[in-house]
């Protein structure tokens, strides 16, 4: 007797579109290890370290961006490769960032063209070589003076060898591979084609980052990506890459490429990027020619009815007028290029963001050209909020002051994000009210970036800062045990006695602040105190120490009826 027939399915050797998310997933977490280990190889075209960066910042906003268009055409639901494609295209357009973020936005936006344009449900072998072509060729295609030794030689190797094995009839696996290595051996031959390479000892920033891009890929097609994926989906921080240094001899200097700044050359101060939308063909090939006689750098990518531009110029101001007349110019960042000797001693525009516990500071705040953010107890603003205001200024440069011990850990965050919005931000560890107005008391435009950061935390650290406000609670505290209703004299952030009257309290706390000297006192009178409080505090002090001088300020903070600040 014979057995049953079995009838053995083969299972399609494709990339689906469930691949596709785990892809970018997983290439998001990969450039997150190693975003800081790829800054630091970042020495062309600008040494700015900010290319891993750049580039974690540019998917990670994508994926957001892509998942929220999503949503609201009717929720994410199962995955379609057509429609995440369609999402992705434009979501990485417009969150690129910096140099190396457009040209992925271009490796990425290739790719995504080839399943749109041929409504593709998933890819085989030969159609993922072809968007690895189209990719690489839509990346080279986008820089107006292409140079080798970058990310896009990396993948130019990555989509020939790609193609190679596509035409052996190699399985995607094969492609995937082919792609990896080729890319991994094009990466380490970099220093050998750009001098600045070779005379740091690194690859290329950019190129290491189409590497991650491109072993993730080949993870996901071979199913290795749950286990082995050190750093990324384990515990523990990944192993630096031995193979990102080099010890390569730098090329003759013949082989320097024009515009490109060496050690101790000064390349344009500014680096100019924006969305333009309202141009025509004709516009954009206009702006195209006018920036690249402006400066470097450039990048002009996307179309018909969105585009990204990039550009490193000494005129910031023109760049942005000659988006002006070919469209429409929106999220325009503008960032001073300080790693390069000559621009950082520039006077530069400078943007302060300060927090507001009050209406009333908030008002002054603004009459000073601050962008004030408010805050308070349960309402102190987010890294991404404080971001915002600082895009908000206007200017190339930001001064972020707390006003808020709890928020100089966010501030700090905040400003390390904001390398990436194209924005050099600097906290002032302004811990109070006081601290962030004798800060703001000190700047003068007509002084460096450098010189008014060191100003402003000078004054601010210099001034101390008490307070009274009344216990709601018992409690116990440094002045003994607190019960409701009593009054708090705070002095440098402790409770440091205990009254029953807000005058009392306040005469208490300046004797104990001024006991060190002091010139100016500055009252800051909260929302719903008695008006005659400052009053009281203000005209003692004039009998008792008439050299000082006494500024009030109606705050309208919350819990604190009176802060106080001594310079």
């Amino acid at each position: 007797m014979t057995g049953p027939t079995v009838t053995v399915r083969a299972v399609p050797d494709v990339f689906t579109a469930d691949d596709a998310r785990h892809w970018v997933l997983l290439t998001r977490a990969a450039l997150a290890a190693r975003r800081a280990e790829i800054d630091e190889l970042n020495v062309f075209p600008v040494p700015d370290g900010d290319t891993g960066t750049n580039l974690y910042l540019t998917l990670d906003g994508a994926i957001e961006d892509a998942a929220a268009a999503l949503r609201a055409e009717g929720g994410l639901g199962p995955a379609d490769l057509v429609r995440e494609c369609t999402a992705m295209r434009r979501a990485v357009l417009m969150a690129a960032r910096g140099n190396s973020g457009v040209l992925l936005s271009q490796l990425i936006g290739g790719l995504c063209d080839v399943v749109t344009e041929r409504r593709l449900a998933a890819l085989d072998a030969g159609l993922l070589a072809e968007c690895l072509e189209r990719g690489a060729g839509k990346a080279r295609a986008s820089v107006a003076h292409p140079q080798e030794g970058t990310i896009l030689t990396v993948a130019d190797a990555a989509a020939l060898a790609a193609r190679a094995t596509a035409d052996d009839d190699g399985t995607l696996a094969e492609v995937s591979g082919a792609a990896v290595a080729a890319a991994q051996q094009a990466l380490i031959v970099t220093p050998h084609q750009l001098p600045a390479l070779a005379r740091a000892g690194v690859v290329d920033a950019g190129g290491a980052g189409c590497v991650l891009l491109l072993e993730s890929l080949h993870r996901v097609v071979t199913g290795a990506w749950t286990a082995t994926d050190e750093g990324l989906l384990s515990a523990g921080p990944p192993r630096p890459r031995d193979e990102w240094r080099s010890d390569a001899e730098a090329p003759a200097p013949a082989a320097e490429t024009e515009g490109a700044a060496g050690p101790g050359q000064d390349g344009p101060a500014f680096e100019v990027m924006y969305l333009l939308t309202g141009a025509s063909a004709d516009t954009v090939a206009t702006l195209t020619a006018t920036l690249d006689r402006l400066g470097d750098s450039l990048l002009v990518v996307g179309g018909p009815d969105l585009w990204n531009v990039h550009v490193h110029v000494d005129d910031a101001g023109a760049a942005v007028e000659a988006g002006i007349l070919a469209g429409r110019p929106e999220r325009v960042r503008i960032t001073h290029l300080v790693s390069q000797g000559g621009a950082r001693d520039q006077v530069l525009p400078l943007g302060v963001v300060a927090g507001a516990a009050g209406p009333g500071i908030a008002a002054l705040l603004e009459a000073a050209g601050a962008v004030a953010v408010p805050f308070g107890p349960g309402r102190r603003p987010s890294a991404s909020q404080l971001v915002d205001a600082a895009r908000r200024t206007g200017a190339p440069s930001v001064v972020l002051l707390p006003a808020d011990a709890d928020g100089l850990m966010v501030a700090e965050i905040a400003a390390r994000a904001a390398t990436g919005e194209g924005l050099e931000v600097h906290v002032v560890p302004a811990r109070t009210t006081v601290q962030a107005l004798a800060a703001l008391a000190v700047l003068d435009p007509e002084r460096t970036v450098h010189a008014n950061v060191v100003a402003m935390t000078g004054a601010a650290v210099s001034t101390r800062h008490g307070a009274v406000t009344v216990a709601t609670e018992e409690a116990l505290t440094w002045a003994g045990v607190c019960h409701p209703g009593d009054v708090l004299g705070i002095v440098d952030g402790d409770v440091a006695l205990l009254a029953g009257d807000l005058v009392v309290a306040a005469h208490d706390v300046l004797d104990r602040m001024l006991s060190a000297g002091g010139e100016l006192v500055t009252l800051v009178v909260g929302e719903g105190a008695d008006t005659a409080l400052a009053d009281r505090v203000a005209a003692r002090l004039g009998r008792e120490r008439p050299e000082v001088e006494v500024v009030v300020i109606d705050g309208g903070q919350p819990v604190h009826p009176l802060l106080i600040g001594v310079e």
